[in-house]
């Protein structure tokens, strides 16, 4: 009864692992949750109320596919402010940028198709490329994690490089100079690059650089981008793609076939964050560092080494042991919940990704049972 396609996937090891440790929160033990990939800050107050002003005034019916127009030109706007080329027709708004992940990977890959991602990479990427009959080739990354092999794994099949920065599960922000070997790559082989960059604004150490604005790159980068982590809103379901003009058009008709469009006063709501004050996200940037400094002073306490983390809230850590028996244990033991590296690809299987989304009590609690567990 179920299709070979379905069977291939397997269950997302982030969610997998939340909904244990609510399990275990519901029957009353003292559950710390770094498993996930959510702010624990509440959608900031004008977004909210954006949202209900368009409920109230009846922006309850159909939307365009492509988005309301007042979206997709904040969108434009913004992108021009990080130095993009970007007009209507190369934005797509999706419900979430998981979504538009999938979109773009169904528009652009094909049976046999290669897709090379970094390794590790965030956990829902592989089993996109998988529902549309890609193979997905792993690069380790190098010492240090501001460099990969990529050129070594390229072939004739190559038809994209998915890239992350700030990276989920590293919390690394590429440098300058990877980029452009990336950028080298997709130009003399004619492959596409996939730049998801949600975490563009959670930035603690160096800086942010869009590899779609590299001489060579606007025609052939799909820019991922939404609304849940920078504004806190992750259950609203709100991203965006930007892409050359025939990739978005096809993802729109995709698009059009499956979930017509976002929730239509989600949409307003996303207006309202990217055209209103950004204080709420510079506040919510300075909390993660404060929450990072904690971890990492906590982690070199421990002697535990780990990824530089120079951006987005995570820190991903060398356990010294098998990383899913680690996280079971951990979370049964002393009701923390970690992400197993092995779950971000095939050479980290001893690693584990802690999510610093939650609060400063949480994390020193968090290293205190850490503390304790490993001796």
């Amino acid at each position: 009864m179920i299709s070979r396609r379905a069977k291939s996937i397997q269950p997302s090891a982030t969610l997998s692992i939340s909904s244990t440790a609510k399990e275990l929160a519901r029957q009353g033990k003292p559950v710390i949750n770094m498993g996930v990939g959510e702010p624990d800050f509440v959608t900031p107050k004008h977004i909210i109320e954006a949202a209900i002003k368009a409920l109230n005034e009846g922006k309850t019916f159909y939307t365009p596919t492509r988005g309301i127009p007042e979206l997709v030109d904040a969108i434009v706007e913004k992108a021009k402010q990080d130095g993009l080329d970007v007009k209507a027709e190369n934005v797509i708004v999706t419900p979430g940028a998981k979504y538009a992940i999938f979109e773009a990977i169904l528009a652009v890959i094909e049976e046999g198709d290669e897709v090379i991602l970094l390794d590790p990479s965030w956990v829902s990427y592989e089993p996109c490329v998988q529902v549309a009959g890609g193979k997905v080739v792993w690069v380790p990354h190098s010492e240090g994690f501001s460099d990969a092999p990529i050129e070594e794994y390229v072939k004739q099949k190559t038809k994209l490089i998915i890239i992350n920065s700030p990276s989920n599960p590293l919390g690394v922000v590429y440098p300058k100079e990877f980029l452009k070997k990336v950028r080298d790559i997709a130009v003399d082989n004619d492959i596409l690059v996939m730049s998801d960059e949600i975490y563009d604004k959670i930035i603690f150490e160096g800086e942010f650089v869009s590899i779609a604005g590299f001489d060579g790159m606007p025609e052939r980068t799909i820019v991922i981008n939404g609304f849940s982590k920078t504004y806190a809103m992750t259950g609203w379901r709100l991203g965006y793609a930007i892409a050359p003009e025939e990739i978005t058009k096809h993802m729109l008709r995709i698009q059009s076939h499956s979930v017509s469009h976002p929730t239509s006063f989600v949409q307003y709501a996303g207006v309202a964050a990217l055209k209103g004050d950004q204080k709420c996200v510079e506040e919510m940037v300075a909390e993660f560092k404060v929450r990072r400094d904690m971890l990492m002073e906590g982690l070199d306490e421990i002697g535990l080494k780990y990824a530089p983390p120079k951006g987005a809230f995570y820190m991903f850590v060398d356990v010294g042991q098998d990383s899913m028996k680690f996280c079971e244990e951990f979370l049964k033991k002393e009701y923390v919940a970690a992400t197993p590296g092995s779950a971000f690809g095939r050479v980290f299987t001893t690693w584990v990704r802690l999510s610093y989304a939650t609060s400063r009590e949480n994390i020193e609690e968090a290293i205190r049972r850490l503390k304790r567990f490993l001796s």
